[in-house]
C-alpha cells in the first residue's frame, strides 16, 4: 500500500470554489440600502461555518452571536440585546485562536459602533433599510443618471433620445462617456451572473451616433440673476440647468477658457478638446453667459458679485499645486502638475523632447502626467510612488496604459530631496526606499526601508500629490472656510451667507468630475428654490420596455485603445468606441433593474426633478 498520493482536485472541491467565486461576486455586487443588521447576520453565519471547532470561542461564541443576532432581526430581542453582543463579540475577539474568531467578531463590533441606529431600530421592531432608489447604478451615479433608460435607448438605436435623457441629469454626456470613472458598475447586478455592464461605453455609443441633439428651450425669463465663480464641470452644470430654469446666468472664468479641470487637467488624448469645445457651446446656448479672463478679488470682488445678483454660486475647484515639502524642490525644472496640465491645456505643450522626466504621486492626474511626458518626445519616464503599485488610487487601467506605454512605475520609494547643480537646475531625485506595514484606511502604511538612499536621474520632476483651493478671498470676506477648502452643507448652502452657495472640489477637496457636475445640478435645483420657483427638469422621452427573453451568461465587451507604440507619440483619442454590433450584445446584457423587482414599485426612475 502506498505512503503517499499525487493530490488531485476532487469534483466536490470544484463545487466549493464555484460556489465561493459566486459569493465573491455577490458581495460585490451588494447594493447600497442593503439593512446592515441583516447583512452582519449574514456574514457571521459564514464565518461559522468556516469554524474549525478548535476552540470554544469561534464554535460556541460564534454560534451564540448567530442567535442574538436573528432574534434580533426578529424582533424578539430584549432589553440589554445590543449590549449582549457588544460583550460575546468583545470576548471572542480576545480570545479566539485564529482569524476566522476574532475577525468576525471584530466585524460585528465595527458594523454595531456604525450602524448603531440600525440596531436599535430593529430593537424597537423596525428596520430602517430601504431602497429610495433600488437601481443601483443610478444609487451610485453622483448626478443620479437615468443609466437603464439610456442603455435601453441605445439598445433601440434612439441615440439623440439617449443623449436628451443623460442631460435631464448631467448637461456632459460626451466628456463623461469619455473620462467618466463609472462608479456606477461598482455595483451593477450583472456581476452576479458574470461582469458589470460596460456602461460608459454604451455612453459612448450614444454620444458618438446622436448628431447634433440641440438643447431643451428654456423656461420663461424669472428676471433673477445668478453669478457662477468657476466655469469647471459644477460651475457650467450649474448654470446649464439655471438657464434652462429662466433666469439670467454669468459664469465668471479665471482662465482665458471654460472647461475648469476637463480642459486643465485632463489631457486630450483621454478627452479631445474639439468634443470638450463642443459640449461646452452645447451648454452655453441654452443662454449662459460667460466672462473669461476675471479674477475674482482682482478684476471683480465677491461682495461686488453679492451686491449685483440675486444669488451666487462658488465653484472655483482646486487649482492650486501642493508641494513635497523636500530640499531642492525650488529649483529649475521642478514644476507642478497643475502647472504642466494647464499649459498642455492652453496647447503651449512643455519642453520634455529627450529628457528624463521623473513624475512624483500615485493618483489618476500622476497618471496623466506620466502619460503626457511620454507623449512629449521624453527619453525616459518614471513614476515615483512611495506605496504599492496595487495602492494606487489611479485606475489600474491607466497604471496599466503608461506602462504598456514605456513608462516605468517605481513603488515603495519616497522622494526625500531634489539633487541640483550648480545653476540651481535639476540633476535627479534622492528617494528612501519603503516597505508596507500595518494596514491604515484600508491600504498598508509605508515606513522607512533599512536600506541606502537612492538617486534617480532626472531633468525635470513633476509633483503630482493632490491639488489645493484658492479660497483667501472668499474667507476674507465671510465664507467659513476649514483646510483651506469652503464649507458648505449637502444642500450647497454656504452658513450665515444668505444667497451664496458652493459645490464640487473647492468644497469636497480634489474628487472626480462626475460628482463635480452632481454638486452642480443640486445647486441648481436648490438656487430656483430659494430664487421662490419650482422649476422642473425633465427629457420628456419614453422608455423602451426590455424584451422578455433569458439573460444566459456573457462577456463584457471593453473598449479597445489604439496600439501602445502608436497612441505613446501623440495626443490624439486612445480609445476606439464600441461596434454597433458589440453595442447591441453590450446593451443586451442589461438587467433592467429599473423595470423588474422592486424598481417596478418604487424609485426605479426620476422622471423630472
Amino acid at each position: 500500500m502506498s505512503r503517499l498520493t499525487i493530490p488531485t482536485p476532487a469534483a466536490a472541491q470544484g463545487v466549493i470554489d464555484a460556489l465561493y467565486a459566486d459569493l465573491g461576486r455577490r458581495l460585490q455586487s451588494n447594493a447600497v440600502g442593503v439593512c446592515p443588521v441583516d447583512l452582519c447576520s449574514a456574514f457571521v453565519k459564514l464565518c461559522h461555518s468556516q469554524s474549525c471547532g478548535k476552540c470554544t470561542p469561534c464554535r460556541i461564541g460564534l454560534g451564540q452571536l448567530e442567535r442574538l443576532l436573528e432574534q434580533l432581526l426578529d424582533g424578539d430581542a430584549g432589553d440589554g440585546t445590543l449590549e449582549l453582543i457588544e460583550k460575546t463579540a468583545r470576548v471572542i475577539s480576545l480570545t479566539a485562536d485564529c482569524a476566522i474568531g476574532y475577525e468576525a467578531a471584530n466585524m460585528v463590533l465595527r458594523s454595531l459602533k456604525a450602524n448603531r441606529a440600525d440596531y436599535e431600530a430593529h430593537l424597537a421592531g423596525n428596520c430602517t433599510a430601504h431602497f429610495d432608489a433600488p437601481v443601483p447604478c443610478v444609487t451610485l451615479c453622483p448626478a443620479n443618471v437615468d443609466i437603464p433608460g439610456y442603455i435601453a435607448l441605445v439598445r433601440a438605436g434612439r441615440y439623440a433620445d439617449a443623449v436628451r435623457l443623460i442631460r435631464k441629469d448631467n448637461p456632459f454626456p460626451s466628456a463623461c462617456a469619455l473620462v467618466c470613472e463609472h462608479p456606477c458598475e461598482s455595483h451593477c447586478r450583472r456581476r452576479l451572473l458574470d461582469d458589470a455592464v460596460n456602461i460608459r461605453g454604451l455612453k459612448r455609443m450614444a454620444v458618438d451616433n446622436a448628431g447634433n441633439v440641440p438643447v431643451p428651450e428654456s423656461a420663461p425669463a424669472t428676471g433673477k440673476k445668478v453669478a457662477v465663480i468657476g466655469g469647471g464641470p459644477s460651475g457650467l452644470t450649474a448654470a446649464y440647468y439655471l438657464a434652462l430654469m429662466g433666469h439670467a446666468v454669468t459664469v465668471f472664468e479665471k482662465r482665458k477658457q471654460l472647461g475648469g479641470m476637463l480642459r486643465y487637467g485632463i489631457p486630450s488624448y483621454r478627452l479631445p478638446r474639439e468634443t470638450l469645445d463642443a459640449e461646452i457651446k452645447s451648454i452655453l446656448s441654452a443662454g449662459v453667459t460667460a466672462r473669461t479672463g476675471v479674477d475674482i478679488g482682482t478684476d471683480v470682488t465677491f461682495p461686488q458679485l453679492k451686491a449685483d445678483y440675486d444669488a451666487v454660486y462658488i465653484s472655483i475647484g482646486a487649482h492650486t499645486d501642493n508641494k513635497l515639502g523636500i530640499e531642492g524642490e525650488s529649483g529649475k525644472g521642478v514644476i507642478s502638475a497643475v502647472q504642466m496640465l494647464r499649459a498642455i491645456g492652453d496647447g503651449d505643450m512643455p519642453e520634455f523632447k529627450g529628457k528624463d522626466v521623473i513624475i512624483v504621486g500615485g493618483g489618476n492626474v500622476a497618471m496623466d502626467c506620466t502619460r503626457s511626458a511620454m507623449r512629449l518626445g521624453a527619453k525616459s519616464v518614471t513614476c515615483v510612488y512611495r506605496r504599492r503599485k496595487e495602492d494606487m488610487t489611479a485606475l489600474p487601467e491607466e497604471v496599466e496604459g503608461a506602462i504598456a506605454e514605456g513608462c516605468e512605475v517605481m513603488e515603495l520609494a519616497a522622494p526625500v530631496s531634489v539633487e541640483l547643480d550648480d545653476a540651481g537646475a535639476v540633476k535627479g531625485l534622492w528617494v528612501q526606499p519603503q516597505m508596507i506595514s500595518n494596514i491604515s484606511r484600508g491600504r498598508p502604511a509605508p515606513i522607512k526601508a533599512d536600506a541606502d538612499k537612492q538617486l534617480l536621474k532626472a531633468d525635470i520632476i513633476v509633483v503630482a500629490i493632490g491639488q489645493a483651493i484658492e479660497s483667501e478671498h472668499f474667507a476674507a470676506n465671510g465664507i467659513e472656510t476649514k483646510w483651506g477648502r469652503i464649507v458648505a452643507d449637502m444642500d450647497t448652502f454656504v452658513k450665515d451667507n444668505d444667497g451664496v452657495f458652493a459645490g464640487g472640489d473647492c468644497v469636497t477637496g480634489p474628487a472626480t468630475a462626475i460628482r463635480a457636475i452632481a454638486a452642480g445640478k443640486v445647486a441648481a435645483a436648490n438656487i430656483d428654490r430659494y430664487l421662490g420657483f419650482d422649476h422642473k427638469i425633465g427629457a420628456g422621452v419614453d422608455i423602451p420596455a426590455p424584451p422578455l427573453s433569458p439573460q444566459p451568461p456573457c462577456g463584457r465587451i471593453n473598449l479597445p485603445e489604439r496600439p501602445a507604440e502608436e497612441r505613446r507619440h501623440d495626443f490624439n483619442l486612445m480609445e476606439y468606441p464600441m461596434t454597433l454590433q458589440q453595442a447591441a450584445q453590450e446593451a443586451a446584457r442589461c438587467l433592467r433593474c429599473d423595470h423588474f423587482g422592486f424598481g417596478a414599485l418604487k424609485g426605479g426612475r426620476t422622471w423630472q426633478w
